[in-house]
């Protein structure tokens, strides 16, 4: 942005000539770019002809911005300086908010957009630029994280046993900057002005109710837009305020329908109500980088999709503090089986792309790899929740509500009904404790890695192995998986060949679904739903719909088979050759083979089956 004003770019940090290049080499490859929008609006310096901001302006001139009760402009303080914020009450805000958008669009071609700061925040008490307006921009009333006298020293629990010569640095240099702190700021004895201690009776004071409402922060005007900024129809921000992140993502989505006309808009908040999950997903907002908010994210997704806002994620390896190797080894693998995923951090902490550490890369590529080739059944579950109001990430007791000794898991989790997910959730840790729900009434779980059922005991806590850059991931018995190859984007996923998992349950059965549209239309023109069931040595894949794929199915894998077939074919006609046993000649590309360990029937090659797509007609495989 240029100097923190939404839809703009600083031409110094980021040239229209380098920008067009850029965007140009992302859209070659497929690749998309989402911009944060923040929900403060910068307002002008009055007295500086040369500080012209057109987006205020036109706002101004529709008149969609919150005033004070007297009628004036709220203006509060966010990152540019002094701010005013958007009323989501009046007719003109939306055409006012697209119009920004739909030209920001014709200067940077975004795929999406992010919106945050929209709770919504305001970094002073009151309308604090009212009178101060010939001072913009201004500072933030607080020290950045990097700035001097506070830079960012923190790091995990842990950190000194992992990286003992580095936290005695660290520790040294936080002790030497707090002493020179105390020295040069003398202690404050002032009281805080905005707090009134004396309630009027018979006056509605909505910056502080007379009721408790645990607000630590004391006035609801601190950190926030006030309580008593109004809207144009006469309506307090009291009594509206829990609303604004989700008036602002409504906003953005009419926005994007019109910048994107038909097809479905990618929007992430940070703010978010009942309802919201129509329009956007969420992210958890500012984390820190601690093992214990990586143990949190997993019960605040899980709220998010009781909530209806099943495209949630974190922070990955914490925004606020530094992160280090083995916290951000565990959260990349963890976060990989979160709907929305993405690595976020604080601009003046240390790095931490995956690709800073070597490990933290091996283990993220290890992860990425079975998210990116489970993406069809992850988009097979969204169809569903879409259709049906069922959860993507969903947690044990869900699914299994008869186990009462489940209701407070919440280090473990299942990725729709199939997938289990049983990270490592504490520092220095190699192995964790883990239940298998439902063995006990004959369920199976089969390790993904080696396709193998695990030796699950009822009420059993199971000491799992896990060593830095494993994450145990199992598969549920009674369950089809649809894959493509795991590639570097969701486009090149989309154009590969199909795979199926089939993990059979106690009785070698197990049933699945797949969806397929176009991927981005609002009301797809066609799609196609996929039915797998398996049954006595025959998996059926039947399909309906009018939505054309032509990617060729590739492999099948088969677990808990429990002998070596001498017979398997497709449609009746034999896969095998004359030899038998495991690593079967054939008599065509296919290849097919029996691990007697691990009861795995696996079968590649099938592309010659399937010349017209993988599900442009109904096929049965069996094997016996």
């Amino acid at each position: 942005m240029f100097q923190y004003r939404d839809f703009t770019q600083d031409p110094n940090t980021f040239s229209p000539a380098a920008g067009a290049g850029f965007f140009a080499r992302l859209a070659a490859s497929n690749q998309h770019y989402v911009p944060i929008v923040d929900s403060a609006i910068y307002i002008p310096n009055p007295n500086n002809a040369s500080d012209n901001y057109s987006i205020y302006t036109d706002g101004d001139n529709r008149g969609v911005f919150l005033t004070n009760p007297d009628g004036s402009q709220y203006i509060g303080s966010v990152w540019p300086g002094y701010t005013v914020f958007p009323d989501w009450h009046t007719e003109q805000s939306v055409p006012w908010w697209t119009d920004a958008m739909a030209a920001h669009y014709k200067e940077i071609p975004w795929s999406g957009i992010w919106i945050d700061m929209s709770e919504v925040s305001s970094f002073c008490v009151g309308s604090c630029g009212t009178g101060n307006l010939s001072l913009n921009p201004v500072h933030p009333p607080f020290s950045l994280p990097g700035e001097p006298g506070n830079l960012v020293l923190s790091y995990p629990e842990g950190f000194n046993l992992t990286n003992a010569t580095e936290a005695a640095a660290t520790s040294s240099l936080s002790a030497s900057i707090a002493s020179a702190a105390a020295a040069a700021t003398p202690p404050s004895t002032a009281t805080l002005p905005y707090f009134s201690p004396v309630i009027t009776p018979g006056v509605r004071n909505v910056n502080q109710p007379p009721y408790v409402i645990n607000n630590i922060q004391g006035d609801l005007a601190v950190h926030a837009v006030s309580p008593n900024a109004t809207h144009y129809d006469g309506t307090e921000e009291y009594d509206v305020h829990n609303l604004f992140g989700h008036q602002i993502l409504n906003a953005t989505y009419q926005a994007l329908l019109e910048v994107f006309p038909g097809k479905r808009p990618f929007i992430i908040g940070r703010s978010t109500f009942a309802g919201t999950g129509k329009w956007a997903g969420h992210w958890g907002g500012d984390n820190a980088s601690l093992f214990a908010y990586m143990y949190f994210s997993i019960s605040q997704a899980l709220n998010f999709a009781l909530f209806g806002i099943p495209m949630f994620g974190v922070d990955t390896c914490g925004f606020n503090g530094n992160s280090d190797e083995e916290l951000c080894n565990r959260w990349m693998q963890l976060s990989a089986f979160f709907p929305f995923y993405r690595n976020h951090n604080v601009l003046s902490s240390i790095s931490q792309e995956a690709y800073v550490w070597a490990s933290v890369a091996e283990a993220s590529r290890t992860a990425m790899a079975i998210r990116y080739s489970l993406l069809p059944y992850m988009y097979t579950l969204f169809y569903l929740s879409h259709t049906t109001g069922s959860t993507v990430m969903r947690a044990l007791a869900w699914e299994f509500p008869n186990d009462p000794s489940l209701a407070d898991n919440d280090n473990q989790f299942l990725l729709g009904p199939n997938l289990m997910i049983t990270p490592i959730l504490g520092q220095g840790l190699t192995s964790r404790g883990g239940v298998f729900p439902g063995v006990g009434e004959g369920e199976i779980w089969y390790d993904w890695y080696t396709q193998a059922a695990f030796d699950a005991q009822p009420g059993v806590n199971h000491t799992i192995d896990a060593p830095l850059g494993h994450i145990p991931v199992y598969i549920r018995g009674g369950a089809v998986l649809p894959q493509q190859e795991p590639l570097l984007t969701t486009a090149e996923c989309r154009n590969s060949s199909w795979s199926l998992i089939a993990a059979l349950d106690a009785n070698g059965a197990a049933t699945g679904q797949l969806y397929i549209d176009d991927g981005e239309s609002i009301s797809p023109p066609s799609s196609l739903l996929v039915d797998f069931t398996v049954s006595n040595g025959s998996l059926y894949a039947s399909s309906r719909g009018l939505y054309s794929d032509t990617n060729k199915l590739g492999n099948v894998t088969i677990l808990g088979v429990q002998s070596d077939p001498s017979t398997v074919t497709l449609n009746g006609v034999s896969l095998l050759g004359q030899g038998g046993g495991g690593g079967y000649g054939t008599q065509s590309n296919a290849t097919i083979a029996y691990n007697g360990t691990s009861k795995v029937v696996s079968i590649k090659g099938l592309e010659s089956y399937t010349g017209d797509g993988a599900w442009a007609q109904d096929w049965v495989l069996s094997w016996s």
